[in-house]
């Protein structure tokens, strides 16, 4: 079949890999209707996170139970599914506390000996406990597949990093980060009842979105001007929750300095860069607190599931350019040059 493999920074190939199997009994293979490049992706692209030469890659799809093991009993031949960007075995204790992504037995789409999800096909191991079943009917709804595909990561990250900073009803959240993750943050703040929602970027393209789902201010600065003006907003004190989905020591330092004090921090963004952003003596006279990491999808699928499927929710306007499996590499560079929002993949 064919699958995208990285071979060096900037270097993307679509090749001809192995076909999946059924390894284990617990396996199952999905063909792949719709996949995703992420921006966490672009790190290895760019070089700044090290892959060995003919990886496989990508961590967010959704497709069609092809094939099962002999123990999988909860999906089968047919079934539309979608997949977290983990796979976890559902029984560890992690699993049971709702850790996913710390399953003793878990990993990750495209790492070394494991298909990744930007190709033809996918062996999915612990499928029952993996993948979640979709209506049938959605396989012909081009926008709903869309929505759906966003819940193997982004709509699930935004919602852990909403989560985290405490976004409900009666609080300001703030959202440093204009990607897809700090957009579906967006709407996760909305969707749990934030009054007032203030989305830092500076692009038009992405901030027409973070209004269209939601935000009610957008702050275009950055940095110490950025500060400025989510306090000038909220009467000098700052947001109560804020949402960090960028992952560099800057939009941390923009966080912690614009949340309000007794506020939350949820943190998304994959750390990268040369420090943390985090003054502990400042978050502790403040009494900031900061929760997040890896979003643990698997969990929260079927929570934000049934708002996806009746309209409540739709995260389908983060994909603003498709590609076939073979325009991948073009994707990644449109990604790369911010020419792209977030590019889907349509087998």
């Amino acid at each position: 079949m064919r699958a995208t493999t990285i071979h060096a920074p900037f270097d993307m190939r679509v090749a001809d890999v192995p076909d999946p199997v059924v390894r284990n009994p617990g396996d199952a293979v999905v063909r792949v209707l719709r996949s995703c490049i992420c921006g966490s992706d672009l790190w290895a692209y760019r070089g700044e996170s090290a892959r060995q030469a003919g990886q496989r890659i990508g961590h967010e799809f959704l497709g069609i139970v092809e094939e099962t093991g002999a123990e999988v009993t909860g999906v089968g031949r047919g079934d539309l599914v979608v997949a977290p960007f983990m796979w976890s075995d559902g029984v560890c204790d992690y699993c049971r506390e709702g850790l996913t992504t710390s399953c003793e037995h878990g990993g990750f789409w495209g790492s070394v000996g494991s298909d990744g999800g930007q190709g033809e096909a996918v062996r999915v191991p612990f499928a029952d406990a993996t993948l979640v079943a979709l209506p049938a009917e959605a396989a012909s709804d081009d926008r709903l597949l869309a929505a759906l595909l966003t819940l193997s990561d982004v709509m699930g990250t935004g919602h852990h990093a909403a989560l985290g900073a405490g976004a409900r009803a009666g609080v300001t959240v703030a959202v440093v980060g204009d990607g897809a993750v700090g957009l579906c943050g967006v709407l996760a703040a909305k969707r749990l009842g934030a009054d007032r929602i203030i989305a830092l970027g500076r692009h038009e393209a992405r901030t027409d979105i973070a209004r269209l789902f939601g935000a009610t201010d957008v702050v275009a600065e950055r940095g110490d001007a950025a500060v400025e003006a989510v306090r000038e907003l909220t009467r000098g004190q700052g947001a109560h929750a804020v949402v960090e989905a960028v992952g560099t020591e800057q939009s941390m330092r923009t966080a912690v300095s614009i949340t309000r004090d007794g506020g939350a921090i949820g943190f998304v963004g994959v750390p990268h860069g040369s420090g943390t952003g985090l003054d502990l003596s400042v978050m502790f006279d403040r009494n900031i607190a900061l929760r997040g990491g890896v979003a643990p999808v698997r969990t929260y699928i079927p929570e934000l599931l049934p708002d996806v499927l009746d309209g409540t929710i739709d995260p389908s306007p983060v994909f603003d350019l498709t590609v076939g499996l073979e325009g991948v590499p073009d994707g990644y560079k449109a990604m790369d040059e911010r020419t792209a929002l977030k590019v889907m993949v349509a087998n």
